[in-house]
């Protein structure tokens, strides 16, 4: 009597060995989960900074704008008040 052949018990085994790479490289390998939520949470608080320094820009950019109007302003009022002249600049004076 011929026999039944045996089931191959090497195929669940590499299956089972194959399983076990990919989830270890799932947990522990190069793009791994944990891995993957360190590099968000680095991404948020760079993100954070980036938001940060731009609003730090635009109020000194705010700043120097108001500093270059006010100089300015303080020109005009010492030209007007006091008579101030420029460099190479005639100062007439009209009364009426």
């Amino acid at each position: 009597m011929a026999r039944p052949p045996r089931p191959s018990r090497l195929l669940p085994l590499l299956l089972v060995a194959l399983l076990l790479i990919v989830h270890a490289q799932l947990w522990f390998g190069r793009g791994s989960v944990p891995q993957v939520a360190a590099l968000a949470n680095k991404l948020e608080a760079q993100t954070q900074r980036n938001i940060e320094a731009k609003q730090q820009n635009e109020r000194l950019a705010a700043e120097v704008q108001d500093l270059q109007e006010g100089l300015d302003m303080v020109e005009e009022k010492a030209r007007r008040e006091l008579g101030m002249v420029k460099p190479n600049e005639i100062y007439v004076q009209i009364d009426q």
